[in-house]
Parts: structure tokens; C-alpha cells; sequence
């Protein structure tokens, strides 16, 4: 008895120990960021502003398939988006640029990728609060369904951990990965509804983009802010589902590669 309460205490230092390396590290992280960067958390404002601009023009004012509302229905898509692929990116390099640190220092190397995780989504949360204030005053006030943001804000993040976390396990294998993620991201982009409405997409076609859980939790937040739609819960639950799924294939893939990467060339 006296054994297992002793494993059990560990193991909760263990946990707290962690949890507060992964907070200082966050920490200095984000003020590394804003001395390094210029722009530093305004770039997450210009970047999709730029392309929301870029966007409206080609697709409502050139071909005329945005339609009323578009610029509101199009920020909300990239500034989500812009979370979730530089969750992914940053995180995905996380350990294979720090492994002349693994080498030298041990420790869990899940820190890295949590890390940037974490911190993206401070930012991510800094920016979505000023989102929600323009479209207020752009005529979209916070309505009844506003409660079930947390939740789908929630399962966006799970997808971003769960992608993160897989490339973060491969790039120190395969480095030539970083070459190609941003090409697969913009593709994936476009097939998650970021400029285009789910209930525009062809019958035939919608049964495929389904199964994309990012299209499905951007169509239902901008139900939320832009109509008061509360999302379907059968939908929102397979979804969750998925992302936790992702998430946790994500950190097994870490853990099981973990003893591989100190043996790496830094």
C-alpha cells in the first residue's frame, strides 16, 4: 500500500512538473516571439486580411460567387484557418529543430510540440476576440448559440494538436516533409471550406467532405456567428470523436518515436 502511494505521489509531481515546464516554456516562447518579430501577433491580423482581400476579389467581386455577407463568412474561415495551419507548421517542426537540444538535455520531448501548441492558441484566442467585436459591429451580435463555441473551438484545437503532433514525429525522420506541408496545407485549405459554403458543394460530393473535420467545424462556428445556428449534435459528437482520435494518434506517434531521436544527427 505504502508503495503505491508513494508511485502515486511521483507520478503527480511528475504531472505538475510538467504542466509547469510546458507553461514557463510557453511563456518565454511568446516573448521570444514578440522580440524577434515586428509585427508579432499583429502579423495573425494582416495575413488574413491580405488574403480575405484577395479572396473577396477574385471570388465575389471577378466571378461572382460570393454572394451577401461573403467578407464576414470569409474572415471567419481564414482567421480560423490561419490558427490551424500554424498550429500545425510550427508544431510539426518543434522537435526536429530541437534536437542539438535533445541531444544535449533529457527531457520529454512532447514539451516542444506542446509548446508551440499552446502557444498559438493564445494567440489564436487574443485574435478570435477581436474577430467577435467586428462582427458585432458589423451587424452579427452574440446570440444564444455563442455557447457552443468553447466545444468547437475545442475540436478545431484537437485537430491541429493531432496533425501537429503526427508530423512532429516524423519530420526528424523524414526533414523533407517540411518541403511539402505547406503545399499539402493550401490544398487542404481549399478543401476545408475556407472560402466556400458546405451547402453549396454538390450532393454528390458533400458525403466526401464530411469526413474532413475542419470543413465540418468551420461550416457549424459560422452557423454560430452568423445565423444563431446552434450545430448539430450527432455531427459535432462524430466529429469530436475524430479529432480526439487524431489527437491521441498524435501523441502515441510521439511517444513511440521519443527514444529514436536522440540518436538523430541535429
Amino acid at each position: 500500500m505504502g508503495y503505491a502511494r508513494a508511485a502515486l505521489r511521483r507520478g503527480l509531481r511528475m504531472r505538475l512538473h510538467f504542466l509547469e515546464l510546458l507553461w514557463f516554456s510557453t511563456y518565454a516562447e511568446l516573448r521570444a516571439e514578440r522580440s524577434r518579430s515586428y509585427l508579432g501577433l499583429l502579423w495573425w491580423l494582416v495575413e488574413p486580411a491580405l488574403m480575405m482581400a484577395a479572396f473577396w476579389l477574385v471570388f465575389d467581386r471577378i466571378l461572382g460567387n460570393g454572394g451577401p455577407g461573403y467578407l464576414p463568412f470569409l474572415l471567419i474561415g481564414l482567421v480560423v484557418w490561419q490558427w490551424f495551419k500554424s498550429s500545425v507548421v510550427h508544431a510539426g517542426q518543434a522537435i526536429w529543430m530541437n534536437l542539438a537540444l535533445i541531444h544535449q538535455v533529457r527531457m520529454p520531448v512532447l514539451i516542444f510540440p506542446l509548446v508551440n501548441l499552446l502557444a498559438d492558441a493564445i494567440k489564436f484566442g487574443v485574435v478570435f476576440a477581436l474577430l467577435l467585436v467586428v462582427l458585432w459591429l458589423a451587424g452579427y451580435p452574440p446570440n444564444p448559440a455563442y455557447l457552443s463555441l468553447l466545444p468547437l473551438l475545442f475540436c478545431i484545437g484537437l485537430c491541429a494538436v493531432g496533425g501537429g503532433l503526427l508530423l512532429a514525429a516524423l519530420m526528424p525522420l523524414l526533414p523533407d516533409l517540411r518541403f511539402v506541408v505547406e503545399q499539402l496545407l493550401t490544398v487542404l485549405m481549399f478543401l476545408s471550406g475556407v472560402v466556400f459554403a458546405l451547402q453549396r458543394v454538390p450532393a454528390a460530393f458533400v458525403q466526401w467532405l464530411a469526413w474532413n473535420p475542419v470543413l465540418v467545424l468551420l461550416d457549424a462556428l459560422r452557423g454560430v456567428l452568423l445565423q444563431g445556428q446552434w450545430p448539430d449534435a450527432a455531427a459535432l459528437l462524430r466529429v469530436a470523436v475524430m479529432a480526439a482520435a487524431l489527437a491521441l494518434a498524435g501523441v502515441a506517434a510521439v511517444l513511440r518515436l521519443a527514444p529514436r531521436y536522440p540518436k538523430l544527427a541535429a
